[in-house]
């Protein structure tokens, strides 16, 4: 997959939690490896969540994380879906806080 494709997923993911959350992550970068598209945003904590990571609440926000993963999981594969112009079978979602990242991982049909 070319340069300009992945970062039109980037964009489009970015765009997306901007949307749902307020703000989206400060950095994205795609990475392509045969049937699968890894997305890693950093900077992607709101403030609130900032606040309860910080007091200890790491759990809360990865389950509203992965929540949010789930309800919305079908906007994330269709945008993937039409700039990598293939099918996406499956969408995973990870998040770590120290440093503030997330993982969006898409496995495309071959």
């Amino acid at each position: 997959m070319d340069g300009e494709r992945l970062a039109a997923i980037s964009n489009a993911i970015v765009t997306i939690f901007a949307e749902y959350y307020g703000r989206g992550p400060t950095k994205a970068k795609t990475y392509a490896f045969d049937n699968y598209l890894i997305t890693v945003l950093e900077d992607i904590l709101t403030t609130v969540e900032r606040t309860l990571v910080d007091r200890g609440e790491q759990d809360l926000v990865r389950s509203v994380r992965l929540t949010f993963q789930e309800a919305t999981a079908d906007r994330f594969m269709s945008a993937v879906s039409e700039i990598a112009g293939r099918e996406v079978i499956s969408y995973h979602s990870q998040v770590t806080f120290n440093p503030s990242i997330g993982l969006e991982i898409f496995v495309l049909a071959e």
